[in-house]
């Protein structure tokens, strides 16, 4: 029980100090690219944060467990709009870029409509995962391609001080620190989970995804605590469609993934999140506590489901 509490304390304290890191050299590097912080939180962000869910998912695949690897990815899309954008938009209320609103949401809306399609039978293969991981490719492109072309006429703060090699470092360290923190975090709230007793079904779908989560949120909250709402915002949507579309397919090209028991419910409420967040974005183009409260208490919700279905 203690060295699991331990494990909770010492890998929050990681993911806090990483996540520091990774904001800070995430925005330095955007400005000397020449790229707004909102495409670097959908890109090197976003993925790198979405590193456990990858290498869980991808081993679960591996063992045959496609419950879990499955389950890691709509319980961590689920997280990230419920929990991680509803606790970083408490912290602070921030306004929402025009061309996520544009661009951004839509596909996720499109990409999330596509993963409750092919998973929609329990089973996903090797031609369906490459589709997924094409279809991210493509958006990849026309996102940075259509970022630089609108900058290309603005102007663009002044670039910082110092060399590209330390904001480089700096987001490295961010991201080992935040698999680490993640993966220490992780088996100590699964110690605590087995140790009280809580079913090995509601473990999966909520302390498995959430963990691996973690890297997310403790980077959303502090860049919503920097005043870097961008990343924020970047982090969640360009996470939650490297999940359905990157992870997914990659899993699915390592060994084809068959999920029985996936309930449809899970992915009415992936979907549902994402569907509600569009009208909260596009209202005032902001998303304010009170929209926040509403996630998480959703979130909360969605657990607690979980909980009395599973005793």
């Amino acid at each position: 029980m203690i060295p699991d509490v331990l494990a909770l304390i010492g890998g929050l304290a990681l993911l806090v100090g990483a996540a520091h890191y990774l904001v800070r050299g995430a925005a330095a590097l955007a400005l000397r690219l020449g790229l707004s912080p909102l495409v670097v939180g959908l890109t090197v962000v976003a993925f790198g944060t979405s590193a456990p869910e990858l290498v869980v998912s991808v081993q679960a695949a591996l063992d045959g467990a496609g419950g879990i690897a499955v389950g890691n990815v709509v319980g961590s899309n689920i997280a990230n709009i419920g929990l991680i954008l509803g606790a970083a938009a408490l912290v602070r209320p921030f306004l929402t870029d025009a061309s996520v609103l544009r661009r951004d949401l839509p596909v996720l809306v499109a990409a999330t409509g596509l993963g409750v399609g092919v998973l929609y039978d329990r089973a996903l293969g090797r031609a369906e995962g490459a589709a997924l991981i094409v279809a991210l490719g493509a958006y990849l492109a026309w996102s940075v391609y259509e970022a630089r072309r609108q900058q290309a006429t603005a102007e663009l703060p002044v670039a910082p001080t110092g060399s590209a090699w330390r904001d480089a470092l700096l987001i490295g360290l961010g991201l080992v620190g935040l698999v680490v923190g993640a993966d220490i975090f992780l088996n100590g709230a699964v110690g605590l989970a087995e140790a009280a007793g809580i079913p090995n079904a509601v473990i999966g779908l909520s302390v498995v995804a959430l963990g691996t989560s973690l890297p997310e949120l403790a980077t959303s909250i502090v860049a919503a605590v920097r005043g870097e709402s961008e990343i924020a915002v970047g982090n969640v949507v360009g996470s939650n469609l490297f999940n359905v579309l990157g992870i997914l397919g990659v899993a699915a090209l390592v060994r084809p993934i068959v999920a029985p028991g996936l309930q449809t419910i899970d992915l009415a409420v992936m979907a549902a999140f994402v569907l509600v967040l569009f009208p909260m974005m596009w209202s005032g183009r902001r998303l304010v506590r009170l929209e926040a409260a509403f996630l998480a208490a959703g979130y909360v919700g969605y657990i607690g489901f979980l909980a009395l279905a599973h005793t």
